[in-house]
């Protein structure tokens, strides 16, 4: 029995940057060994156990056979014979396909090592093209690593593999997970870029269109280190409105990203005109906004149109602006109105707005406006 670490730890240790989870590959060993030793298993479609110590995670070395379209459509095959190649050779990406032995000796059969040198991505074996979750794994890394670039012959196999219908075999919950992953890493445009450049981008996001405001309004998102739901509204802004919400669905984004993509959708013509914006329609705005409730999400839509804004103005005053009217709305204690007025229930929802229209004046007046 062997053990090697393999994958991302190997990568990311000779780029030079935190190593965060490790992930090891057995060689000659069979369920039972591991067993023996006190491994716990937990892997479903092939063996993978849990350390007894650290809880790490340890494969057994496998070989895999394409059965059907999708990522799903595979059968692996484990056995004692199974070579720490034959294992590698299923993997990626060559810089994904590098070995550390215990000794702290490196196996490199496909010039990852190279590859990292140069920041090329490249596909490891043609059985890359058999799973298309690789290309969006494949993106991702380029909105994560800086200056990596795509191998001529692995964006032909992408190409490929989108005109062989691959990519419209995957389910909705994978395609969102990568996508938020790689929304999140250092410059996303970077991922939207490969997806594009591949034809990907067509099939699972066909209502984006990709344009170098766009690049740059998601970067400046990024790097404003923004929340994911964030994020996915300032790339949502580019979206038709009316599409917003069946894209979320068939993607199966969460609420709170949803929600603020529409929101923010809605609102940029309001926003964006806001210094001129009256009490009663800065009031409303915060209560169509449900900004009473929930300021924070309030703070994020204007943090997400500010990107969009600041691409061509880098002057948005309209952010500071409103939420010192909506620190005016909510300084107005409705409750103790409603406990006033409770012998007229009717006028109370009136009688609360009308003071929360006050506040606003008063503060317009109080504040300077930018």
């Amino acid at each position: 029995m062997k053990i090697y670490t393999v994958g991302g730890a190997v990568r990311d240790q000779l780029l030079g940057l935190p190593v965060k989870d490790r992930d090891y590959v057995v060689v000659g060993a069979t369920p039972d060994d591991m067993l023996r030793q006190g491994f716990r298993p937990v892997g479903k479609d092939f063996p993978v156990f849990l350390h007894p110590k650290t809880q790490e995670e340890y494969a057994l070395a496998r070989t895999e056979r394409k059965t059907a379209p999708g990522y799903r459509g595979f059968v692996f095959h484990t056995a004692p014979d199974v070579t720490l190649e034959d294992d590698l050779v299923r993997r990626d990406l060559t810089i994904n396909a590098i070995a550390q032995a215990e000794d702290g000796s490196l196996t490199d059969p496909f010039g990852g090592i190279e590859d990292i040198q140069n920041k090329v991505f490249r596909h490891v074996s043609d059985a890359f093209g058999e799973d298309p979750v690789r290309i969006l794994r494949l993106a991702r890394f380029a909105a994560r690593f800086d200056g990596f670039t795509v191998a001529p012959a692995t964006m032909a196999l992408m190409r490929q593999m989108v005109l062989d219908g691959e990519v419209d075999a995957l389910v909705a919950e994978r395609v969102w997970q990568e996508v938020a992953k790689g929304l999140m890493e250092s410059h996303p445009s970077r991922m939207l870029t490969v997806l594009h450049e591949c034809g990907a981008l067509a099939r699972i996001l066909p209502e984006l269109t990709i344009n170098e405001h766009l690049l740059h309004v998601i970067d400046s998102a990024a790097g404003a280190g923004h929340a994911l739901c964030v994020r996915f509204a300032v790339l949502m802004l580019a979206v038709p409105l009316g599409q917003i919400n069946a894209l979320s669905e068939r993607l199966r984004v969460p609420n709170d990203c949803r929600e603020l993509a529409v929101m923010a959708a809605r609102e940029q013509v309001a926003v964006a005109g806001a210094l001129a914006l009256n009490a009663g329609e800065l009031v409303r705005l915060c209560e169509r906004c449900d900004g009473l409730r929930k300021p924070q999400r309030f703070v994020q839509m204007l943090d997400a149109i500010a990107c969009n804004v600041q691409a061509q103005d880098p002057a948005f005053p309209q952010s500071a602006w409103l939420q010192a009217m909506l620190a005016a709305v909510r300084g107005v204690d409705a409750g103790a109105l409603a406990q006033a007025c409770a012998h007229e229930p009717k006028r109370i929802p009136e009688l609360i707005h009308a003071a929360r229209v006050e506040a606003v004046t008063n503060a317009i007046s109080s504040t300077e406006l930018p």
